[in-house]
């Protein structure tokens, strides 16, 4: 069987969106909640389409978004990391293919993890991230091991 693209995986949703109760009392502690909602890639790619070029967005943003949308306790961090992840490279995908029936470009470079980290699982690793953000003006600072946008906070999106 082949392995499937970027943007079939993005793509495909299987069931999801669904709300699952969190029914192991340790997950219900640890997350603060009694139900979870898990999204569809494509639902995370459409909230990295809507932040403009200036602005800024984080992983823990958008999942805040999506237990509003679906009035959720929490949303589940392991898939919204893995569809930020299939977004950014679906996108980078679709720009390879020549000609006008590309769809629109997903700014995932705007998208950030906690703290204003940047992701070294997007395309080209930190550093391309790093690359996209100075060139929207923003200023990628180290801390460490980790790169992070100077001053994110002032410049975060609101959905």
């Amino acid at each position: 069987m082949p392995k499937k693209t970027w943007n079939e995986k993005l793509n495909f949703a299987g069931d999801l969106p669904k709300v699952v109760e969190l029914t192991n009392p340790k997950l219900a502690q640890r997350y603060k909640a009694q139900t979870m909602i898990i999204a569809a890639p494509a639902e995370y790619d459409e909230l990295m389409k809507k932040v403009p070029k200036g602005r800024l967005t984080t992983i823990d943003r958008m999942m805040a978004e999506m237990t509003k949308k679906y009035k959720a306790g929490c949303a589940c961090p392991i898939t919204a990391g893995i569809f930020t992840n299939i977004a950014a490279h679906a996108s980078e995908e679709r720009s390879a293919i020549p000609g006008p029936g590309s769809k629109k470009e997903t700014p995932w470079w705007r998208t950030l993890k906690k703290d204003g980290q940047l992701s070294e699982k997007f395309p080209d690793g930190i550093e391309g991230q790093k690359i996209r953000l100075e060139a929207e003006g923003h200023t990628v600072i180290q801390k460490g091991k980790r790169f992070l946008v100077e001053n994110y906070e002032k410049k975060l999106f609101q959905f």
